[in-house]
């Protein structure tokens, strides 16, 4: 087995997720490179323990407290990507880009021409800037394989399948913490009980995302980016249990839909061992009680009032993606840090997005990642405005 392999993004709960797959299989994998933004101490200790002597960091402040222990296991430290990949000096097997937020589109980018492989967890990259990665793919010849469990299950399902032939496909949301909750009865419920995913163990910003349906709106993008398809083409659907991971209805009558239990390793371990059919996942036997309780539930948008987000998704992406997701963390970050309540969140989000200062921005799109990012400080100088205003 091939078995080079970078983690971006090593500290969040993708990158760990990978390495506790790697830490159970060692003999298969040989790691070349971890990357970590503020969490010094962590990565410290991944390198040490699987033997890694390259890293990059981000915070170069937060690291001169390490940088003794750095030295002394002989780890070479690198705060540019493209430094370190140039000192790898070949193409590896195998990447996962798990860095959160629109600051993993340039890695994504830069790694693409140094890698075989690439699977993505980074979903703002592939929002944002889906046409500079794909044409980045071409370009190196790099195979690209989506990582969150939706769309990696919308892959497994169609492959093979003629795209004419798709009626319609399925995203499921669990509805997350609030799902059996009026939108008033919420109305200035804390982040703490918000970031109580019934399902997933997640970091605090995608926890929220899942609350308000933010993250489907974002998966439905994705989707439709990744797999060339119509948005009309896509639906969510809530299953409180999370075991279905999406649905595809074909226009021959057969419905298609993939299971696994909600562990984010088994789409990473799946990814990893793509074109090994010899691999096996130790997970319980099929859970018969959970398959005979699926329990479908339609969409309310009175509950989620972000649903209606939807509508407004421009068929050819456009400046639209980039400000949505700019806006929402922002929004989301304030809710964090309680200087809004939940239902600001939502109705700030819902009116933000219609204003004429970013509507006009909705007919054009990017040119290259430098319009992604100066779009990007555009929207958080004008809410950092709005809010000081208020």
């Amino acid at each position: 087995m091939d078995n080079d392999i970078i983690i971006l993004g090593s500290t969040g709960s993708i990158g760990t997720s990978t390495l506790n797959i790697i830490r159970r299989n060692k003999k298969n994998f040989n790691i070349k490179l971890l990357t970590a933004n503020n969490n010094i101490k962590k990565i410290l200790s991944q390198a040490i323990e699987f033997k890694v002597n390259k890293i990059v960091i981000q915070n170069k402040k937060k690291y001169i407290k390490f940088e003794n222990q750095f030295k002394r296991n002989k780890i070479q430290v690198f705060f540019e990507l493209e430094k370190a990949l140039k000192s790898i000096n070949k193409k590896v097997h195998y990447t996962i880009n798990a860095i959160s937020g629109i600051d993993g589109l340039e890695p994504t980018i830069k790694i693409i021409k140094y890698t075989k492989n690439i699977a993505i967890a980074n979903k703002e990259s592939i929002i944002c800037g889906w046409k500079f990665i794909k044409n980045t793919l071409k370009k190196n010849k790099t195979n690209f394989i989506p990582i969150d469990s939706e769309h990696f299950s919308i892959c497994s399902l169609i492959k093979n399948e003629k795209k004419k032939n798709i009626k319609k496909i399925y995203l499921t949301a669990s509805g997350g913490p609030f799902l059996y909750k009026k939108l008033l009865n919420i109305k200035n419920v804390k982040a703490k009980l918000a970031l109580k995913h019934p399902n997933w163990n997640m970091g605090k910003k995608i926890s929220i995302d899942s609350a308000t349906m933010m993250n489907k709106i974002f998966e439905l993008i994705e989707a439709k980016n990744i797999f060339n398809l119509d948005i009309n083409k896509f639906d969510i659907i809530i299953h409180p249990k999370s075991y279905i991971h999406a649905v595809v209805h074909f226009n021959n009558g057969l419905v298609k839909f993939l299971a696994h239990d909600t562990n984010m390793e088994i789409p990473i371990m799946n990814s990893l061992y793509l074109n090994n059919e010899s691999f096996i996942y130790n997970d319980n036997n099929l859970n018969f009680e959970i398959l005979n309780r699926i329990n479908f539930i339609k969409l309310d948008k009175k509950k989620f009032p972000l649903l209606n987000l939807i509508k407004i998704i421009p068929i050819k992406n456009s400046y639209f993606e980039t400000i949505l997701i700019t806006i929402n963390d922002e929004l989301v970050m304030r809710y964090l840090r309680e200087e809004i309540n939940y239902f600001s969140l939502i109705n700030n989000l819902l009116n933000m997005i219609k204003k004429p200062y970013f509507t006009k921005y909705y007919q054009s799109s990017p040119n290259n990642i430098n319009d992604i990012k100066n779009m990007v400080n555009k929207v958080k100088n004008y809410l950092n405005k709005y809010f000081l205003t208020k």
